[in-house]
């Protein structure tokens, strides 16, 4: 074994370089990863268009921007990662790693990097896009979107994870994960503002694990995010990534059920 492959980074990139040759291959991850997140987020334009923002501050590019990059995170990483990590332990892929140089942390990371750097890649083109063809000027506080994409990568891993965990095979992977979609998609703010939502229902919806990272994505645009607002978004979503990776390391099943 080479040097470079014997290093833990080394042995995390050729795992990674396996996955992503499983993703080219696969039709199915191809189109849930590139397709829907990009054809999404402008499917809901119409019905943005026709909301009350007026006392909101928010405009029709600030609210499908935001909303287009979380969509990414859903279906780029979130939703392809669960079906990856599911298939890898029914077909005993992840059990036959374990027996060899690779740590666990390794094996996770280099089967969720594709997923990860394809939802990061995704993100710069819908910025640029959206930017563009919804005339968003540019963003005012671009640090805080930045710190949201990678906030949003890491939760949507980790909630993957546990996802895969509570999913039994490869094909119910679609359906053990639509109920954080719906869940993100209508009360995080991704397709309906949280403005817009009951005062009862806002302050819960705040508490939902992808609320932060559109929160912060939105901030880095309009730049009027107040450092309270920062501060209780990073402790969400760090309270998130804190409860998921520690369920994740009891929990998670390395082999099938039997």
């Amino acid at each position: 074994m080479s040097g470079a492959v014997a290093t833990p980074a080394g042995r995390v990139m050729a795992l990674a370089r396996a996955e992503l040759t499983l993703f080219i291959r696969s039709k199915g991850l191809i189109a849930t990863a590139l397709i829907v997140p990009l054809v999404l987020p402008f499917s809901v334009r119409s019905m943005v268009e026709h909301m009350d923002l007026e006392h909101t501050g928010l405009t029709v590019g600030l609210v499908l921007l935001p909303g287009a990059i979380g969509f990414s995170l859903l279906f780029a990483v979130y939703s392809s990662l669960v079906g990856v990590f599911v298939g890898r332990r029914e077909e005993l892929v992840l059990k036959r790693l374990r027996t060899g140089e690779l740590r666990d942390a390794e094996i996770l990371t280099g089967s969720a990097l594709p997923a990860v750097i394809t939802g990061l890649l995704q993100a710069v083109v819908l910025a640029v896009g959206c930017t563009a063809l919804l005339d968003v000027p540019a963003p005012r506080a671009p640090y805080l979107a930045v710190l949201g994409v990678l906030l949003g990568l890491a939760l949507s891993t980790f909630l993957a994870l546990l996802t895969a965990n509570a999913t039994r095979t490869t094909e119910s992977a679609q359906v053990t994960s639509l109920p954080l979609v719906l869940v993100s998609v209508m009360g995080s703010g991704m397709a309906i503002p949280r403005e817009l939502l009951p005062h009862q229902l806002a302050p819960v919806c705040d508490l939902l694990p992808l609320s932060p990272v559109i929160t912060l994505v939105r901030g880095g645009w309009s730049g009027e995010l107040s450092s309270h607002d920062v501060l209780g978004a990073l402790a969400t979503g760090g309270a998130w990534i804190a409860l998921a990776q520690f369920a994740v390391r009891r929990w998670f099943r390395w082999e099938p059920r039997r």
